[in-house]
């Protein structure tokens, strides 16, 4: 998937994928459609880097989630 094209589907791919790789409990809180293109370069960005990490704490979870908030439609 060639994630340098902004669209919906990519998007959609991203969020997914985070919310896979932090095995959230409650992850029906985080949908894709609850964010919108002119946010994809931080998705992407924070995307990269949790893809890179093999593993993370509690407190980096948070912090991801909280995030992952900040970038939702006002």
């Amino acid at each position: 998937m060639d994630l340098t094209n902004e669209n919906f589907e990519n998007l959609s791919f991203m969020i997914e994928s985070l919310k896979k790789k932090l095995q959230l409990v409650n992850s029906g809180l985080i949908q894709p459609e609850d964010y919108e293109l002119n946010r994809y370069d931080d998705i992407k960005e924070l995307y990269d880097m949790v893809m890179k990490m093999p593993s993370f704490s509690i407190r980096d979870m948070e912090g991801i989630v909280e995030e992952l908030a900040s970038l939702k439609k006002k």
